[in-house]
């Protein structure tokens, strides 16, 4: 579920458009840019066989502190429909058995970020998340089996470094911890679900504004109930152009396996931006809860700073 909401989040739905590459213009350590801000997120993402996830957002940016600092602070909660696959677990069978369930997950993140001189930005993440599902099987409605997420400590940090307009290098790193807890017909097992994704990318722009931007990502994800260890190594690739006066922002790119799309309108003190993901996540969920599916973002931003200024 946190592939489709969170997990976007993270990265920005700016970034999502021209590739995902958050360890670039999605990095943590450039949220001092975005001082004296609030803004409003909405995500969906719509499979073909009719299973949907979606989320809402609301978050703020501090004015500049000391020294340029600044400090972001969201609240997102994702819900579902009556979403329909198959599920593997020792209450339900010894195959892969059809369910139907729906889910919740809430989230708590704040990011905090100053530049440190000669072009270079840091920051941090504090990430409090929490999420249940609950589920039963298509055959046997009485046979259920219900999961939760607790949190245990999580974040992550950036670094970017931009020593002229035309260049951005950047490093990101996410590490997820939740205790996690299965309860089906046989009782309830623990265990923990940990992450560690690493994004390294950079950005160059040819000409007045557009940027080019490359990077990768490498996601390691241990879980100790299913007994999975994986590792996977992935392209993020982009390209954005601004129109009239950066009033209108046109991009595409793939994110992983994703391709991307998306467009950006500026009308001071208002921002919109709006992003399109073909199969989202696909790398990371393969065909799980479906073989095709759409995603829409979009975030409305507004400087409350510029306003209080322009008093």
């Amino acid at each position: 579920m946190r592939d489709f909401s969170s997990g976007q989040i993270k990265k920005g739905v700016r970034s999502i458009g021209f590739g995902g590459d958050g360890a670039t213009w999605g990095n943590y350590g450039l949220v001092w840019r975005d001082a004296g801000t609030t803004l409003l997120d909405y995500g969906d993402t719509a499979y073909t066989n009719g299973n949907d996830f979606h989320f809402v957002a609301v978050g703020a940016t501090s004015p500049a502190l000391w020294r340029d600092l600044a400090v972001y602070l969201i609240a997102m909660t994702e819900t579902t429909n009556d979403v329909q696959f198959k599920l593997k677990s020792p209450g339900l069978g010894p195959a892969p058995t059809p369910v139907a369930g729906h889910g919740t997950d809430n989230a708590l993140f704040s990011k905090i970020a100053l530049p440190l001189g000669h072009g270079v930005s840091a920051g941090i993440l504090i990430s409090y998340e929490t999420s249940h599902f609950d589920a039963s099987s298509v055959a046997a409605p009485d046979n259920t089996i219900r999961y939760e997420t607790y949190w245990r400590p999580s974040g992550g940090f950036g670094i970017a470094w931009q020593p002229s307009k035309r260049w951005l290098v950047g490093f990101r790193a996410l590490l997820n911890n939740d205790l996690e807890r299965r309860t089906d017909s046989l009782g309830t097992t623990e265990g923990l679900a940990r992450s560690v994704e690493l994004r390294l990318g950079g950005s160059v722009s040819p000409w007045e504004g557009a940027l080019i931007d490359v990077g990768g990502t490498r996601l390691e994800k241990r879980n100790a109930i299913a007994g999975t260890h994986t590792v996977i190594y992935e392209p993020n690739v982009g390209f954005e152009q601004a129109l009239f006066t950066r009033r209108l922002t046109l991009r595409f790119g793939v994110d992983e396996t994703s391709p991307t799309a998306g467009l950006s309108l500026k009308i001071p003190p208002f921002n919109l931006d709006v992003a399109y993901v073909r199969n989202m996540a696909r790398s990371r969920v393969d065909e799980l809860f479906g073989t095709e599916s759409n995603s829409i973002l979009a975030t409305f931003t507004v400087d409350y700073g510029a306003i209080h200024r322009g008093h």
